[in-house]
C-alpha cells in the first residue's frame, strides 16, 4: 500500500484536483468520500441504477492506488455485500478498465463511471462469482431475485453506517430570541459560578389565600398573582405614609418643647 508520502508530488497534486472536481461535480449516482490524509484509498457510495436489480440500493466501494499510480491501475473492491457476476465474494471487482484496458491517462471519474455501468451490464463470460454468472445466463429472474435481496440488505447497512458515522449538525439558534434573554442567561450563569443560586421562576399555582375547592364558587373572586402584588404594594405605601406622619408629629412636639424652654429663659 502506498501513502501520500510515497506518491510523487505531481501525482498528489493531480489526485487532489480530481477529488475536488468529483466532490464539486459528482457523476450521476456516485458520491466520493475524500480522506485528505490518505489519497491512496478512495471511497465512493454508488446508487443502484434504475431498471436494474440493484435499484434503490446503495453500495460502498473503495479504490486502492499503488505506489506507481497512475502507471499501474488501482484495485477496486465493493465493501457492501453484492450479488454480481463480476464481483467476487470478497468484494474484488473484475473489469477490463482496471486490468488490461488500463491507461495512465484515465482519471478516477472514468473508473467510477465504469464500475457503476457494470451494475447495468454485467459480463457473465468473465465472472468472478460463478454462481451469479451462471444464474444470469440461465435464469435471469432468479438472478434478479438474488440481487434484489442483497440490494435491500445493502441499503439497510448503508443507513446504519450513515447513522453511526455521520456528524451531528450543530443546533442552530432559534429565531426570535432577543439579546435581553441572552444577557439574562449569561447573568444567571455568572451567579451560579459565584456560588449563588439563580432565581427560579415562580410556579403557576393558585394562591394560598383562596382554597382550591372554592375556586369554582361564583361568589368567591380568586385573587390573581398580579392583584396580590398590587395589594402588597398598596399596603407598603400606606405603611410608609404612616411612618412619615408619626415622624412629623414627633418633630413638631420637639419644636414646641424648645419654644417653651426659650420663653422660660
Amino acid at each position: 500500500m502506498a501513502t501520500n508520502e510515497n506518491l510523487p508530488p505531481n501525482v498528489i497534486k493531480q489526485l487532489a484536483r480530481e477529488l475536488k472536481n468529483l466532490d464539486e461535480s459528482p457523476p450521476e449516482g456516485i458520491k466520493v468520500v475524500v480522506n485528505d490524509d490518505d489519497l491512496t484509498t478512495i471511497f465512493a457510495d454508488i446508487e443502484g441504477p434504475a431498471g436494474t436489480p440493484y435499484e434503490n440500493g446503495t453500495f460502498r466501494m473503495k479504490l486502492l492506488l499503488s505506489h506507481d499510480f497512475p502507471q499501474s491501475p488501482p484495485k477496486g473492491y465493493f465493501l457492501t455485500k453484492i450479488f454480481h457476476p463480476n464481483i467476487a465474494t470478497n468484494g474484488e471487482i473484475c473489469v477490463n478498465t482496471l486490468k488490461k484496458d488500463w491507461n495512465p491517462s484515465l482519471g478516477l471519474r472514468h473508473v467510477l463511471i465504469v464500475v457503476r455501468c457494470l451494475l447495468i451490464e454485467p459480463f457473465p463470460e468473465s465472472a468472478l462469482n460463478e454462481q451469479a454468472g451462471k444464474m444470469l445466463l440461465e435464469n435471469y429472474e432468479e438472478y434478479a431475485k438474488h440481487a434484489r435481496k442483497g440490494c435491500d440488505r445493502s441499503t439497510l447497512l448503508h443507513w446504519l453506517y450513515t447513522g453511526i458515522h455521520a456528524l451531528k449538525p450543530k443546533p442552530k439558534c432559534q429565531p426570535g430570541i432577543s439579546e435581553s434573554t441572552t444577557a439574562l442567561n449569561v447573568d444567571q450563569a455568572n451567579v451560579v459560578s459565584g456560588g449563588q443560586m439563580p432565581l427560579l421562576s415562580a410556579p403557576s399555582i393558585v394562591p394560598a389565600e383562596v382554597p382550591v375547592q372554592n375556586a369554582r364558587d361564583e361568589n368567591v373572586v380568586p385573587v390573581l398573582p398580579t392583584e396580590s402584588a398590587n395589594v402588597g404594594a398598596s399596603a407598603a405605601a400606606q405603611k410608609t405614609e404612616g411612618m412619615v406622619a408619626v415622624k412629623a408629629q414627633v418633630d413638631r412636639r420637639k419644636m414646641d418643647a424648645r419654644k417653651k424652654s426659650l420663653k422660660r429663659l
